[in-house]
């Protein structure tokens, strides 16, 4: 098996991106391709026979969440390199300095809005992970609980990026809007994958 190191070596140098947020996707992305392990491990098993319609339906949305986060890797530095170019621009004179705050603005929104698609894919994963914790393969269900932990981390990552950005907001209720979607977004995960990492526990222990 031949692991493609050129995205990391692209996040661990000094390149403005890919960066956090593509990280969180990638890592998204793994905590998919995870969770759908648990479901093709049971298909097709006569143990399994009664679970196959539920397990097919969510390898079909794993698989689109997988090919979504990994598309959300590119977009997230697409989005980010113009805020890093706003932040880079001259502000010397007054003029200069309203030039580039409007341009850090304006460049925010997509900065913030593209690891937002990243959390809500997240938190997509944690909920089937759950399901297949309970209806997949049994032999791998601690992949299960695994796969919704790493979801949430991935979840978090992306969020602590909007809160950076967030921070660089004129507009304190454009803030606002973007704080309270990102902690709603951040409890609802953490709650739903403590259940599914406690419940795979017991089950291990």
């Amino acid at each position: 098996m031949n692991l493609d190191t050129e995205f990391l070596e692209k996040l661990a140098s000094a390149e403005p991106a890919p960066g956090g947020g593509g990280a969180s996707a990638y890592a998204g992305a793994l905590a998919a391709a995870l969770a759908a392990m648990v479901g093709n491990l049971a298909v097709g098993k006569p143990k399994y026979a009664d679970e196959q319609e539920g397990i097919l339906a969510s390898l079909d949305r794993l698989a689109q969440l997988r090919s979504e986060l990994l598309g959300l890797v590119a977009a997230d530095a697409e989005a980010y390199l113009p805020l890093n170019r706003a932040y880079r621009l001259p502000r010397e004179t007054q003029q200069e300095q309203e030039a580039r705050q409007e341009a850090i603005q304006a460049a925010l929104g997509p900065a913030c809005d593209i690891p937002l698609q990243i959390m809500e894919a997240c938190s997509k994963i944690i909920d089937e992970a759950d399901y297949l914790a309970h209806h997949g393969s049994r032999l791998a269900v601690s992949d299960a609980g695994a796969a919704a932990v790493l979801a949430r981390g991935a979840l978090v990552s992306a969020a602590m990026n909007i809160f950076l950005n967030v921070d660089g907001m004129t507009d304190p209720q454009r803030a606002l809007e973007y704080r309270a979607k990102v902690n709603e977004l951040m409890i609802s995960a953490q709650i739903r994958s403590d259940i599914v990492a406690s419940q795979v526990m017991g089950i291990l222990q």
